[in-house]
């Protein structure tokens, strides 16, 4: 890297709307704060294949589901990739960036996830319930989720769908990780208001369950977000291993927590210009 400041081009879609959250906020925020330590523009997803040759970083931030530009999200991953441009978080993740196959990889290994299928021979893996979410294989934010009764599950149409349990939690919890280490953890203390969260003080067993899935996962640079739900056995359960655009929700944490967010996130990128190109 030279002695000038770092180029970075902050793909964010200021216009989009998300229930309960302002992604605008947060970005504007954020930006603000990484420009004294680069030189930054903004832009929107569409653009970011044409403008990140110009840059030395792209940092992909509330961009939005991918859902809503596949083909768009696919060139710009094709092109990085072919030049080796450096795109943070890493286009290497295996969870919500690749889609949600992942799940079924963690329910098929045994590991502490609701359990997921996505075939109508596989149902009788699932625990009984009285309804069960059925939800794209490619969606996010909430993006084409139904709750269905079981005699309704063989009716679906397998193939781009997945299928688990209702799950009858105690509240929904998330940790937030730059690279592989813990930064805060917010919680939602009432189950149907997702994003009315508080902050959430984590004991050993919870930050070890956090930590497994992000040493799972296959970012070095970026940041990921752990979603869990506390199930009525007392057990934690993966939701959502997001590690592509997470929501941090940086306007409910205190001054000190965001800051101390701000100093470690600048400290990831400039880690990250630092290791070579891998192409």
């Amino acid at each position: 890297m030279s002695s000038t400041r770092p180029r970075l081009l902050f793909v964010t879609d200021l216009a989009y709307q998300a229930k309960g959250r302002r992604y605008c906020d947060e970005d504007i925020f954020l930006s603000s704060r990484l420009r004294a330590d680069f030189d930054l523009a903004l832009c929107h997803p569409l653009e970011a294949a044409a403008l990140m040759d110009a840059f030395d970083l792209t940092v992909i931030r509330n961009s939005g589901p991918v859902l809503n530009h596949q083909e768009q999200h696919a060139a710009f991953r094709a092109r990085a990739l072919a030049t080796g441009a450096r795109v943070y978080n890493e286009l290497t993740g295996q969870a919500d960036m690749a889609g949600k196959q992942y799940l079924l990889d963690l329910t098929a290994a045994g590991l502490p996830v609701i359990p997921t299928v996505d075939a109508a021979a596989d149902l009788g893996r699932l625990p009984d319930a009285a309804e069960y979410v059925v939800k794209p294989k490619l969606g996010a934010d909430s993006i084409g989720l139904e709750f269905v009764p079981r005699d309704r599950l063989a009716d679906l149409r397998y193939g781009d769908v997945l299928v688990q349990p209702r799950i009858d939690f105690a509240y929904e919890v998330s940790f937030y990780f730059i690279d592989h280490t813990f930064q805060y953890a917010l919680y939602a203390p009432r189950p149907g208001r997702r994003w009315h969260l508080e902050r959430y003080r984590p004991d050993e067993a919870d930050l070890e369950f956090a930590r497994s899935f992000v040493a799972w996962n296959t970012v070095g640079h970026g940041i990921q977000r752990v979603d869990a739900c506390r199930a009525p056995d007392g057990r934690l359960l993966l939701v959502e291993l997001e590690d592509l655009n997470p929501y941090l929700s940086l306007d409910l944490l205190d001054d000190a927590t965001r800051d101390t967010f701000v100093e470690n996130l600048t400290s990831s990128l400039r880690a990250f210009l630092d290791t070579p190109r891998t192409a």
